[in-house]
């Protein structure tokens, strides 16, 4: 395991461990340069086919958590650096706002054949994102 967090292959490596335990959608990769360059990204093929069918117009029903969190934890490094302390805020309650839409139960079609949770409201990315969006609004 340790070695799976310090390197690229172990990148790669992490990818395939986030799959055995269900979901590539709920992770998220941070690679440090020597240099202490930072890159957050979400975990391997979470996006491309998915991307591709919203092209064609087709509706996807995949989590988007993964890409959301390598988005907020590039957006709060960014303010650490620049002494924003808004965007630090935003891009932890951005966080907040996602796992509590989850919390409450509203989980896309990949989530929902891991989920024992009673009380699944399963819709498409699209919806899932409004949902999400709406939680934001409550806590900014």
């Amino acid at each position: 395991m340790l070695w799976a967090c310090k390197n690229y292959d172990g990148d790669v490596m992490s990818d395939l461990v986030a799959t055995a335990f269900g979901s590539l959608a709920m992770m998220k990769s941070v690679l440090v340069s020597p240099q202490g360059y930072f890159e957050y990204e979400a975990a391997h093929g979470t996006v491309q086919k998915h991307y591709y069918k919203y092209l064609k117009g087709e509706k996807t029903s995949t989590n988007p958590m993964a890409t959301i969190f390598a988005w907020t934890g590039a957006l709060r490094k960014r303010g650490e650096l620049d002494g924003i302390e808004e965007l630090v805020d935003f891009s932890y309650k951005l966080e907040r706002a996602c796992i509590e839409t989850i919390d409450k139960g509203i989980i896309t079609k990949d989530l929902a054949l891991l989920s024992e949770a009673s009380n699944k409201n399963i819709v498409n990315s699209e919806e899932w994102l409004h949902l999400a969006a709406k939680q934001l609004e409550s806590l900014l």
